[in-house]
């Protein structure tokens, strides 16, 4: 099985990070505030309202993380303290 990243959290190919529904990346139209960098997939752009409208976000510290995918969600809710430092 092959990895798609490097990131703290390498996941598999076919994962929900390697394909499927996500928070997509933005158009330039979409840049800007409503953007954010997912704390699981670093280097992954998130549009916050997708992600939002999605349910793919968590609150932690007085903090709101967004997510790219479903997968990464579960990710963070086992170490928030080592992702919330990611970005």
């Amino acid at each position: 099985m092959t990895t798609e990243n490097t990131g703290p959290q390498a996941l598999p190919t076919g994962s929900c990070c390697g394909g499927g529904q996500a928070a997509a990346a933005p158009s330039a139209a979409a840049a800007g505030d409503d953007t954010a960098v997912c704390p699981v997939m670093t280097g992954s752009t998130v549009v916050k309202s997708v992600a939002e409208a999605q349910g793919l976000f968590r609150d932690h510290d007085g903090n709101r993380y967004w997510f790219c995918c479903a997968g990464c969600g579960p990710v963070f809710d086992a170490d928030p303290a080592r992702y919330a430092t990611a970005v």
